[in-house]
């Protein structure tokens, strides 16, 4: 089949708007192909003249992405052939944008008739926009469906997309034609922009990653789409008050969403709890329980000058109408008739629900298993409908690749293996096979409480079945332990299965249970009718009770019945099921993919280190620098020759050859100060602080958490702050340069400790301020409620931004990333991608500070044994807190966490005590640089130049060419 394409006429978009023509028509060409040609042609000629469009060039294509030469391909139905490549359609003018978005303003209303206020502006013209995705969107499924090809599926639990509108409209070239369009309605296009509430589909990095890497597939024009869910509240949002963080209710889809689109034919079935039987033939049947149904929300995800749209793929949740009890309903017991609607809605109500009650687990275990059986039911009918009559199995990992962001999507292994085997009807062996060439997963944390377990208990009540499968796979799992290890050393043999079983805590299965040699107990020992115990059990004290030795028990006049040790729980190990479960583990960071090769999955590496790769992080730079930084990227265009360090991102290390010329440092630092006159309006807007843009801008923005150290950062600045109580006005202002200290991010609600930080960095904050002999020397902030948007205006200000993690704890970072790319210089320890940043921007260029990650398990080491003795300087800031200068709050549970040997909550964990001499001297060195102006932009440009490495079009590509194998697909 042909693919035409059509521009419209001026006056065109007048009588029909311009996009729905060019639909309508591209409509009339997919339903009318099985004709005949002669009678095509004539009624497409009658429909152009009509809806006044003229036609361009036909082609079918499939060319490589990263090349903008023309080649030739014969065309199916003329089988001539026609030059092809990277097109250029003529872009609407503002005249025809304009009449798009009055058309939109009055025959798609979301608001009343009689005015045309920003709010419905914004609907109106974001609608416009869709209209022009909706061509390029269509003709991708269309395209991708004919041609067959192998298209990667992204699953994860958060999508922090930003606002879409300057995105969408960057992406196609239409920037400057919406902005005149929207100034000859009364409306400037930034304004309208800032009606756009962020989409509250994510948290922090790993949700703002995935964002990214749709955004380089759609570029790089590979056929992917991403999976997610429909959160209705998201997160939540944070406001600031004088107690600290207070959340409350996201309310990003109160007024809807102008970019999605419903897709109500396509709902899945999901099920929960039932039971399984086993038919005579030995097939599972998995019936009863609780029913709902997904239903899937499509959002547009454009490429950057390519007419790839893909989607990303939300759903959301509901049950049939049929389960609203109307008799129970008109009886009066309406919550009761209602119980199933609302149990189905409220799956999809919130991001992470605390989990800290079996009510709040259960809501999290059904919105991932939510989240992976709609989107492989999705997957696999898609395979089936290209496949037709002709559907081959063993042919699905040839067509299908799917990434499991983190954890979170683990349940699509059992899932997948679920419905190949008591759906289609495969055997074990053939369904474990795809299900392995399928799946690839990819670890984001190396920290014990994120890598997730589940209760088996609670996974046998929710999804019998798959609690059936997963002990299937760990079984497997257990013969292939023992063939590698063999039985004679029974120590080695043990230890192994404890670390690498998927059921932690669980017997071993039948044909296993003699496997390991029990060992004699000691005669020494109590008995194990005394002790109630064995000697290899370990042993778990309850919370304040002192351990008594075995010795003490024996000589006591009388013996005392031992307390009864409490059953370590049975627990699911997802991390490990997803490392049997797939073909390839991937790192995001070198040093974090060495750590969880090392350290976190060693024995599978051992077992199968063809499966581990690093796949360093990357961000978009056309949002992170070309959208949000507009002053600088017309700079870096002026100096590099061309904008082909937009797509090409390896030219923008041609600006080290400039980096000492005068005039270029002058264009940056004009660039810089207009950036921080902006974030200096957002501070007086969002917390009523006045800020000098003259300052230094200190910023640390990412989660709330204590391995990212935001306590390190604001102890600084309380040591900072008492230093200059301690000087003269003349001395301080010689020794410290003026600073604005940024902090921005969410503390989880039921995250203690984060939220105690959060109301610490807010009074020292409130105490600084208002300090008339500190004035603009310090200056506090919390940003509250930080999100994408937020990001995008702090981002660009930055001179300095912290990263600051006890070394080994982050797998990556992004914001670090992007930062970098917006000439931030940074100041940080050895982790995550941190390492890779200095070595591409140069150790002259990077604050370095801290312990190394290879020391850290040491270092807490010898604080247990009580080895630590903290630098005086510490002691003294903790000290000046205590003394209540920031408020009446005591701090005790705050500081209590950095100090004593052991305990839970106490012997700083995080090690921010050992770090804390370190530094405050590197700080001291940040003064110093910032000084000499020249100095410090020298330093700026060569890290935006050393930034090239960090795009996700070079992660994409080894995503692509390394775990998915899936080439680019260029639309026609």
């Amino acid at each position: 089949m042909a693919t035409w394409r059509y521009s419209a006429m001026p006056s065109g978009i007048e009588a029909v708007s311009g996009c729905n023509a060019v639909a309508r028509l591209a409509d009339f060409d997919r339903g009318r192909n099985g004709g005949g040609r002669k009678g095509i042609k004539a009624d497409r000629l009658m429909l152009m003249r009509k809806w006044q469009l003229k036609p361009m060039k036909r082609s079918f294509s499939v060319t490589n992405a990263s090349s903008d030469q023309q080649r030739k391909v014969k065309d199916p139905i003329t089988q001539q052939e026609e030059s092809v490549g990277r097109s250029n359609p003529f872009p609407p003018d503002a005249a025809s944008i304009a009449s798009s978005i009055k058309h939109h303003a009055e025959f798609t209303p979301l608001f009343s008739p009689d005015k045309f206020e920003p709010p419905k502006a914004y609907f109106a013209t974001a609608q416009s926009v869709r209209d022009a995705l909706v061509i390029n969107w269509n003709a991708a499924y269309d395209y991708y469906e004919r041609l067959n090809v192998k298209q990667a599926y992204y699953l994860s639990m958060e999508f922090l997309q930003g606002r879409a509108l300057l995105n969408a409209i960057g992406n196609l070239g239409l920037t400057g034609a919406y902005a005149e369009a929207l100034s000859n309605l009364g409306h400037s296009l930034e304004k309208i922009a800032a009606q756009e509430p962020d989409a509250a589909l994510g948290n922090g990095g790993l949700g703002r990653l995935a964002s990214c890497f749709l955004d380089s597939l759609a570029t790089l024009n590979y056929p992917a789409w991403g999976y997610g869910l429909r959160y209705k509240y998201g997160l939540f949002k944070q406001r600031i008050t004088k107690d600290g963080q207070e959340e409350v209710a996201e309310d990003w889809l109160e007024m809807s969403n102008p970019w999605e689109i419903v897709r109500n034919d396509v709902t899945y079935p999901i099920k929960f709890y039932g039971k399984v039987l086993t038919d005579s033939d030995g097939k599972k049947q998995w019936i009863g329980g609780e029913d709902i149904k997904a239903v899937a929300y499509d959002v547009p995800i454009p490429g950057y000058e390519t007419k790839t749209t893909i989607s990303l793929r939300l759903w959301s949740t509901k049950a049939p109408s049929g389960e609203l009890g109307l008799s129970v309903f008109n009886s009066g017991k309406h919550t009761r008739a209602a119980e199933a609607l609302y149990n189905a809605e409220k799956i999809c109500y919130v991001l992470y629900p605390g989990d800290e009650s079996l009510e709040g687990k259960t809501l999290r275990l059904k919105q991932q298993y939510t989240l992976c059986s709609a989107s492989l039911q999705d997957i696999i009918a898609r395979f089936e409908r290209r496949s037709g009559t002709n559907i081959k199995w063993d042919e699905f990992p040839e067509k299908v690749a799917v990434q499991m962001n983190d954890t979170h999507p683990t349940l699509c292994i059992p899932e997948l293996m679920r419905i190949l085997m008591d759906v289609k009807g495969l055997k074990w062996k053939e369904a474990w096979n795809i299900t392995q060439r399928t799946m690839a997963y990819t670890n984001h944390t190396v920290l014990p409480e994120a890598l997730e377990k589940w209760s088996l208990e609670l996974m046998q009540k929710l999804l019998p079945r798959h609690v059936q499968i997963i002990e299937m796979i760990d079984e497997e799992l257990i013969r292939t332990i023992v063939s590698e290890c063999g039985t004679a050393d029974s120590n080695l043999l043990e230890k192994k299965l404890k670390q690498m079983r998927i059921l932690e805590n669980v017997e071993l299965p039948a044909a296993f249970s003699d496997l390991l040699v029990k060992r004699k107990a000691s005669p020494v020992a109590v008995s194990t009718e005394e002790s109630g115990e064995s000697e290899d059990d370990e042993k778990v004290e309850p919370a304040g009770r002192k351990s008594k030795s075995v010795k003490g028990c024996i000589k006591g006049k009388k013996k005392k019945a031992p307390e009864p040790v409490p059953e370590p729980p049975k627990l699911v190990r997802m991390a490990n099921l997803c490392v049997v479960g797939g073909h390839a583990v991937n790192g995001v960071a070198a040093i974090h993919s060495e750590i969880v090769k090392d350290e976190v999955f060693n024995d599978f590496f051992q077992l199968w280190p063809e499966k581990f790769q690093n796949k360093t992080n990357g961000v978009t730079p056309r949002r992170w620098i070309r959208f949000c930084n507009p002053d600088l990227s017309k700079i870096i265009t002026s100096w590099t020759g061309s904008e082909d360090w937009i797509l090409n991102t390896e030219k923008l290390s041609k600006l080290r050859e400039f980096a000492d010329n005068e005039d270029l440092q002058a264009q940056w630092r004009a660039a810089k100060r207009n950036n921080k006159l902006k974030v200096a309006s957002l501070i007086k807007e969002k917390t009523g602080y006045v800020v000098s843009p003259d300052s230094l801008f200190d910023i640390q923005v990412k989660r709330i958490h204590e391995y990212k150290r935001q306590l390190l950062n604001i102890l600084g600045i309380v040591y900072r702050y008492k230093m200059m109580k301690e000087m003269s006005a003349s001395e301080r202002n010689k020794k410290f340069v003026p600073r604005v200290c940024i902090f921005g991010g969410k503390a989880f609600a039921t995250y203690v400790q984060a939220k105690r930080i959060v109301k610490f960095i807010t009074d020292v904050g409130a105490t600084v301020n208002h300090d008339p002999d500190i004035g603009d020397l310090l200056k506090v902030i919390f940003v509250p409620d930080y999100n994408v948007s937020v990001a995008e205006l702090l981002i660009p200000a930055s001179e300095l931004s912290q990263h600051i993690s006890t070394a080994g704890m982050e797998a990556s970072g992004t914001s670090n990333m992007k930062f970098v790319m917006n000439g931030c210089i940074l100041i940080g320890t050895l982790d995550g991608a941190n390492v890779e940043i200095r070595e591409e921007v140069g150790e002259d260029n990077f604050f370095l500070f801290g312990a190394r990650a290879n020391e850290i398990a040491g270092l807490q080491k010898e604080r247990a044994q009580g080895k630590f003795v903290p630098d005086p300087r510490f002691e003294e800031v903790k000290k000046f807190v205590r003394s209540g200068v920031f408020g009446s709050s005591s701090y005790n549970e705050l500081l209590g966490a950095l100090e004593g040997n052991e305990g839970f909550g106490r012997a700083d964990y995080f090690l921010v005590g050992k770090d804390f001499p370190s530094y405050i001297d590197c700080q001291a060195k940040v003064d110093e640089a910032y000084k000499d102006q020249k100095r410090w932009t020298r330093m700026s440009i060569m890290n935006t130049a050393g930034s090239y490495n960090f795009s996700s079009d070079r992660t994409i590509h080894e995503y692509a060419r390394e775990i998915w194998n899936i080439k680019p697909v260029e639309l026609p």
